[in-house]
């Protein structure tokens, strides 16, 4: 087995060990060829550090940086380019020559998923006992599914007989690189979307707030009404009796 790559991270400060080093300032400008102290003494003065960028170099080549900071951008930006990378799938979808009519559907169903996805889709209808003698049968098949997605793939690999099988290849339209970057527009859509949603949600509650608090009011100066005349009300007279 083989050892998995070392990462060698450049010397800096007193970890370089070289009588003279060619140096670079912080915005990229050549000072020329210093004593190594002269450069730290440089380094503590702008309270930087001494990045040795080219060991190979006659004398190497050192520069005044924030190394901190910039290991954080390199591995920042290393994140980034594994996220943009597009990896070459095939994905695989098998099926039988005298398929159902609900199967097929749900089969081209993932062979549309994954064109959509910018992934290679391998097709192969598998025989079984008398089956092998039809081989039509297969090639139709294939021939139907290709012309079924047609707008999302097309027929990177001819269908082939590899023994009791028949396999086709069928590749997408648009590279991975597009995929990932359509889906990542279309989730950002639904998110603005989702949110949109929740700010006309909280308007709305408010407004319901506000016209209840409005009934209320308004009730309340109904309640008071009928005291009011009640008390302007005269008191009817006590009836005498016989």
């Amino acid at each position: 087995m083989s050892a998995e790559p070392r990462i060698v991270e450049p010397r800096i400060n007193d970890r370089i060990r070289v009588p003279e080093v060619r140096l670079v300032g912080p915005s990229g400008e050549q000072v020329g060829i210093v004593p190594l102290a002269k450069a730290l003494e440089l380094a503590q003065e702008y309270d930087l550090d001494l990045v040795e960028v080219a060991a190979t170099a006659r004398p190497p080549v050192c520069k005044l940086m924030d190394y901190g900071k910039f290991k954080y951008e390199s591995a920042m930006k290393a994140r980034e380019a594994r996220k943009n990378q597009a990896h070459t799938v095939i994905k695989e979808m098998k099926l039988r020559p005298k398929i159902d009519p609900h199967d097929y559907d749900t089969k081209k169903g993932h062979v549309v998923r994954f064109l959509k996805q910018g992934d290679k889709v391998k097709i192969t209808i598998m025989f079984r006992g008398r089956e092998q003698s039809r081989p039509e049968l297969g090639f139709r098949l294939l021939q139907r599914l290709a012309s079924d997605v047609e707008e999302l793939g097309f027929i990177e690999s001819n269908p082939k007989q590899d023994g009791r099988n028949m396999i086709m290849v069928l590749g997408p339209h648009k590279k991975k690189t597009e995929a990932m970057a359509e889906a990542r527009e279309a989730a950002a859509v639904r998110k603005a979307e989702r949110q949109g949603y929740g700010s006309d949600d909280d308007s709305e509650e408010q407004e319901e707030l506000d016209g209840s608090v409005e009934n209320s009011e308004g009730s309340d100066e109904s309640a008071e009404a009928p005291v009011v005349e009640a008390a302007e009300k005269p008191a009817d007279k006590p009836v005498e009796g016989n």
